[in-house]
C-alpha cells in the first residue's frame, strides 16, 4: 500500500513566540523530526509551509529531502493547510497520514502501527489512542479526500472524519506523544522537563 506522509508546518506560530518548525527536541528541528519519522513509511513526505516559507525552508537540515507546498493563505488555518497538502499527493497514493508540526514526541513503533492498521483493515480512516484521548499522527484514505476538498473554510478535518465512524480504526498506543501538542512555551517546557528526567 503506498501512503505519502504530510506534515502541516503554515501556521503563524504567534502562541510559541517563534518558528514551531525550527524549535528543537532532542537534537534535531520538529520538523527535521517528523520528516524522519515519516520517511520509512510515506513516499512521498510533503510539508505544507506559510508566509515563513524561507525560514523554515533554510532553517531545517532535511529540506531536500521532502516537497515544500506553499499555502498561500495559511490564515484560513489548518483545514486549508490539509487540503493544500491533499491537492499535490500523487494519485497512485491509496492514503496519507498527516500531522502538524507540533507533535514532536511521536515515537517511531507509533506511525508504524498506524501504517498496518491501515494495510490489515478495510480502514478510511485511522487514528491513534492513548488512555482513552485520540491523537496525531491520523491516516486518512484517498476514498476521502474529495470529502475533504470540499469542506468550507469554516470547517474542520473532523466533519469529515466523523461521517465513516465503521470505517474508523482505533490505534490502542502507550505513546503520550501522539496527544502532546507543543502549541506553546509552557507546553514545550514541560516537553524538555519531562523527557529530561
Amino acid at each position: 500500500m503506498k501512503i505519502a506522509g504530510l506534515i502541516l508546518a503554515a501556521g503563524a506560530s504567534r502562541r510559541m513566540g517563534r518558528l514551531k518548525p525550527l524549535v528543537e527536541f532532542e537534537g534535531e528541528t520538529f520538523l527535521d523530526r517528523l520528516i524522519g519519522l515519516l520517511q520509512p513509511h510515506c513516499d512521498p513526505v510533503l510539508v505544507v509551509v506559510g508566509e515563513q516559507a524561507d525560514a523554515v525552508i533554510s532553517g531545517i537540515a532535511r529540506a531536500s529531502e521532502v516537497r515544500f507546498v506553499r499555502n498561500p493563505q495559511p490564515e484560513r488555518g489548518q483545514l486549508s493547510s490539509l487540503q493544500c497538502g491533499l491537492r499535490e499527493i500523487p494519485q497512485d497514493r491509496a492514503a496519507v497520514i498527516f500531522t502538524p508540526v507540533d507533535y514532536p514526541a511521536v515515537r517511531p513503533e507509533t506511525l508504524a502501527a498506524l501504517v498496518e492498521a491501515f494495510e490489515s483493515s478495510d480502514a478510511l480512516v485511522v487514528v491513534p489512542v492513548c488512555a482513552g484521548r485520540h491523537g496525531h499522527p491520523v491516516g486518512i484514505h484517498r476514498d476521502l479526500f474529495g470529502e475533504l476538498l470540499e469542506l468550507p473554510g469554516e470547517a474542520t478535518a473532523r466533519d469529515v472524519l466523523r461521517r465513516h465512524p465503521a470505517r474508523t480504526r482505533y490505534v490502542e498506543v502507550t505513546d503520550e506523544g501522539v496527544l502532546r501538542d507543543i502549541d506553546d512555551p509552557e507546553a514545550y517546557g514541560r516537553l524538555l522537563g519531562r523527557d529530561s528526567n
